[in-house]
């Protein structure tokens, strides 16, 4: 139906938002202005203490903080009430005094026409039912009760029996007086490519009425009793009154069980959808024979926000839910997804209701996964990455899925989620700890560092401690200096760090750094407490050198990353030619071994001069401070000058 111009505006204009949302909510007067028509509230949408809930009641909007939920009116009674847009528009016009504008000729004559159509959907409904209780449906109520389905179910969902004949429904509906034309029209007939009479569209079939949102018979779904038949299911074709892409099998008592609060369950077939409500789980929906469609997953979201799809434990589910997953990448929204429970292998929701009862069905619903695994495993299932060129690959593809979502917000949550997948995958490879994970997240956060870093490395001799050292002054002058992360990112990432406190800053560096650099303090502190930073930088080390002194200076912090990570590349490299050596020289000794180890020194010397170099240009007070050397020996100088004159008097 269409509304003439204006309808709408003067609905809006006789209506308060402010009225029409204190049906649904408790108004924090503290915070609302009632003369101004500026109102607060907790969210009906999502559960919160706080009044994150504003509306605007002359501008006739409202806008949650929290969820985003943002509409008016005509929003507000459709997401609440679960109803469509025009049966928004006629709860509002009654609740306003107005009169739904009558329909035009046209409308009204197509209206009628699909009054009709329904009517002898319904007769065929009736028709199907007694000849199931008939002598001739035996076999069909033989295999419904082997499916588990007792009286009252075949009562409840009006399951019948198609007849195994070419003309039972059409000489049955014309003896009713029934028209050619509604009975082609209806879908329940086709017309004869032999000139004969046209024939039943269904025959030797289970019968399921499928109904729209309404309880209006649109269509039917037939199973085929004869295994040798080419269509297990057929759907009635597309007619006046059934887009098969537009609906969806028990849409109207589904999305009363989810208003009621019952999870909304996507399943794949007429009995899935059946065994699941008559165990108690009613908000159960199916796409009716094909793929999920862009409209339907529209549908689903008007009735839930996150419904579950619930598909077959096979390669065909899963493939089903992967068509899923690209469909509504771009639809997404704030608080709109999709989450999927995988049914064990070779069972669907049927066959484990009825096998193993609810508590099974619920125990794999408990488990259900959100959208960005499915999309993971699909790219990582089954394949190996162990070069360069496999995981740019896998990155490419990733990229390429994360692109399609058009919500910056939500885009920037899945590559962030994406990223700690792929830490999980490649991280533990290097021979390192499980990476970190967020308190209160999944899995345990690590404990938080202890002083005994400070004491580990300063306790430690030889090169290992140098390295040690080293790897602090580097991470130190990171998180100091967050920027330089970038740049150096896979340096950081081939550090040892056998200490596991700088292990833990050294992950957490290279996964908040890069994408949010001004958080990386707070977001340590949150996550190791702030003794961890405290540590660090009290370390005698840390604290001499320049880039502490000046947070935020990039070239300072870069010259300083550069030669330490120079450093430990030479005092590594000389200890493996060494090791290397060792076992060459057991073998066959000659002259390209003696360069070799030469080689190394060498860059062990450059590496131990540049540390030289460094105690010439400063000292350390015995405060800490640090000075420059020259000036030091300056002031000694004239400390000593002094003492001598003190001396010959």
């Amino acid at each position: 139906m269409s509304l003439p111009p204006g309808f709408l505006d003067e609905l809006r204009s006789r209506l308060s938002l402010t009225q029409v949302v204190g049906r649904k909510v408790m108004w924090d007067m503290r915070k609302s202005n009632q003369g101004k028509g500026d109102m607060w509230a907790p969210c009906p949408f999502h559960h919160e203490k706080s009044a994150s809930f504003h509306v605007d009641d002359r501008k006739g909007f409202y806008y949650c903080f929290g969820c985003q939920a943002k509409g008016d009116a005509l929003t507000f009674v459709q997401q609440t009430e679960n109803v469509g847009f025009m049966e928004a528009v006629e709860i509002l016009a009654r609740e306003a005094g107005m009169t739904m504008p009558a329909r035009d000729p046209r409308a009204q004559e197509k209206q009628d026409h699909r009054s009709q159509l329904a009517e002898v959907m319904e007769q065929a409904v009736r028709f199907f039912r007694l000849n199931l209780s008939a002598g001739g449906g035996g076999a069909a109520r033989d295999y419904l009760a082997r499916r588990g389905l007792s009286a009252q179910a075949l009562e409840r969902w009006e399951i019948g029996f198609a007849p195994d004949g070419w003309q039972g429904l059409w000489d049955h509906l014309r003896g009713k007086g029934v028209g050619e034309e509604l009975i082609t029209g209806a879908g329940l007939a086709k017309p004869s490519t032999k000139g004969g009479k046209p024939y039943d569209t269904f025959r030797n079939r289970i019968m399921f009425p499928i109904r729209d949102a309404r309880g209006r018979c649109i269509a039917f779904g037939g199973r085929a009793m004869d295994p040798k038949d080419n269509a297990k299911y057929l759907n009635s074709p597309e007619t006046l009154l059934f887009d098969k892409g537009r609906s969806l099998f028990n849409h109207g008592p589904a999305r009363t069980a989810a208003g009621q609060g019952q999870p909304l369950i996507v399943a794949e077939g007429y009995m899935d959808v059946i065994a699941l409500a008559e165990a108690g789980f009613g908000a159960a929906v199916a796409p009716l024979g094909t793929a999920v469609t862009e409209h339907q997953l529209q549908m689903i979201w008007r009735i839930a926000d996150e419904p579950i799809v619930a598909l077959d434990g096979d390669t065909a589910g899963l493939r089903a839910a992967l068509r899923v997953v690209d469909l509504a990448l771009p639809l997404l929204e704030a608080g709109k997804s999709v989450r999927f429970a995988i049914m064990p292998e070779g069972k669907d929701p049927d066959d484990l209701i009825r096998a193993e009862g609810p508590a099974a069905m619920q125990s794999v619903l408990d488990q259900a996964r959100p959208m960005v695994q499915l999309l993971w495993q699909r790219e990582t299932e089954g394949r190996v990455f162990d070069s360069p060129e496999r995981k740019a690959a896998l990155d490419k593809a990733l990229r390429e899925k994360i692109k399609l979502i058009r919500d910056p917000s939500i885009r920037a949550h899945y590559g962030q989620e994406i990223k700690d997948l792929r830490w999980q995958l490649f991280r533990p490879q290097r021979g390192t700890k499980q990476p970190w994970q967020p308190r209160g997240g999944r899995g345990a956060a690590p404990a938080a560092a202890t002083a005994g870093t400070r004491a580990s490395l300063l306790a430690s001799s030889g090169e290992a401690a140098q390295i040690r050292l080293r790897e602090a002054v580097i991470l130190a002058a990171a998180i100091a200096t967050p920027a330089v992360i970038v740049r150096f990112e896979h340096a950081l990432e081939r550090l040892d760090c056998h200490d596991p406190d700088l292990a833990m800053l050294r992950d957490l560096a290279l996964r908040i750094g890069i994408d949010d650099p001004e958080g990386l303090r707070e977001r340590i502190d949150q996550t190791l407490g702030p003794e961890a930073l405290e540590n660090l930088y009290a370390l005698r080390h840390v604290q001499v050198i320049p880039c502490m002194r000046r947070p935020g200076d990039v070239d300072l912090a870069e010259m300083t990353l550069a030669e330490e990570l120079a450093k430990i590349q030479a005092l590594r490299g000389y200890d493996a030619e060494i090791e290397e050596a060792r076992e060459d020289i057991a073998e066959d000794a000659d002259e390209s071994l003696t360069w070799r180890v030469a080689q190394a020194a060498e860059e062990k010397q450059r590496a131990a001069r540049s540390q030289n170099e460094d105690k010439a240009l400063f000292d350390v007070a015995d405060n800490g401070a640090r000075i420059k050397r020259d000036e030091r020996e300056a002031f000694d100088a004239i400390m000593a000058g002094i003492d001598f004159r003190r001396k010959r008097r």
